[in-house]
C-alpha cells in the first residue's frame, strides 16, 4: 500500500505546470488531492486532466483573509505544497516598484500566509517551491532574491513548525505554460539551446519537479532541506 493512500494533500498552484504535475503524482499514489488557484476555469480543466477524483478550491494567496478562511473551513492536511506565484521581472532599475512588490507579495508572502494559516495532521509536511535563481540570479535579480527568501523561510519553518516537516524544491528552467506566450519555434529553439548548456543535457519537465516534491513529502527524515532539480544549472 502506498504511503500516500487516502492522505489529504493540498496543492496550491495546482491548476498548471509544476503544481498540476505534483497533484497528478500524489493522486496516482492514492492521495485525496485538492488543487487550489485563483482561476476556477483553470482548476476545472486541470481536475479533468488529472482525474482520480481531484477536488478544487478557488484561493488567492495574496488575500490573507481568504487564506485564513480557507484553512479554517478545510481543516488539517497531511501534506501541503505551495507552487503558486506570479512574479513579473526585469532589471532592478527598469521594473516598476509596484510590479516588484506584487512579485514578492505573490511568491514569498503567499507562502508565508499559507504557513501561518495551515494546520497539519500528525507527521505532516509543507513543501515550498523556489528556483535555482536563488544561487544563480544572472539578470533576474528580484526572482533570485525572492527564491532565496523562500528557501530561508523553509529552513526557519522547519524549526518553528516541528514536528511538521518543511522543505523546499528549487527547479531550474522547466517546460511549463509559463513560456506559452512565446512563438513555438522560438520556444523550441530556447529549450534546445538551454538543454545543450546543462550538465544533464536535457530540459526539465514538470514531472521531474513533482518527483522531488513527492519524495520530500514521503520521507520522514527530510526536513529543512532545499532540493535542486535544475539539470545542473546552478553549477554550469
Amino acid at each position: 500500500m502506498s504511503k500516500l493512500n487516502a492522505k489529504q494533500v493540498l496543492i496550491i498552484g495546482g491548476s498548471s505546470g509544476i503544481g498540476e504535475a505534483a497533484a497528478k503524482a500524489f493522486a496516482e499514489l492514492g492521495a485525496a488531492v485538492t488543487i487550489a488557484s485563483r482561476s476556477r476555469a483553470k482548476l476545472d480543466a486541470a481536475a479533468t486532466r488529472i482525474g482520480h477524483g481531484v477536488t478544487t478550491a478557488v484561493l488567492d494567496t495574496t488575500d490573507n483573509a481568504a487564506v485564513e478562511a480557507f484553512f479554517a473551513a478545510a481543516g488539517a492536511f497531511d501534506h501541503v505544497v505551495v507552487s503558486a506565484s506570479q512574479t513579473p521581472g526585469g532589471p532592478v532599475r527598469e521594473l516598476p516598484l509596484a510590479d516588484a512588490y506584487k512579485a514578492m507579495d505573490s511568491k514569498f508572502w503567499g507562502a508565508y500566509r499559507v504557513a501561518r494559516a495551515a494546520t497539519f495532521k500528525d507527521r505532516g509536511s509543507l513543501t515550498l517551491v523556489s528556483g535555482f535563481l536563488s544561487v544563480r540570479p544572472g539578470q533576474w535579480v528580484l526572482q533570485g532574491a525572492i527564491n532565496a527568501a523562500i528557501e530561508s523561510l523553509g529552513r526557519g519553518l522547519a524549526l518553528e513548525l516541528a514536528p511538521v516537516r518543511v522543505n523546499t524544491v528549487s527547479p531550474g528552467v522547466i517546460a511549463t505554460p509559463l513560456w506559452s506566450g512565446m512563438d513555438e519555434a522560438a520556444r523550441r529553439a530556447m529549450y534546445e539551446k538551454l538543454a545543450a548548456t546543462l550538465p544533464a543535457r536535457t530540459l526539465g519537465q514538470p514531472e521531474d519537479v513533482a518527483n522531488a516534491i513527492v519524495y520530500l513529502a514521503t520521507t520522514p527524515y527530510a526536513t529543512g532541506s532545499t532540493v535542486l532539480v535544475d539539470g545542473g544549472g546552478a553549477i554550469a
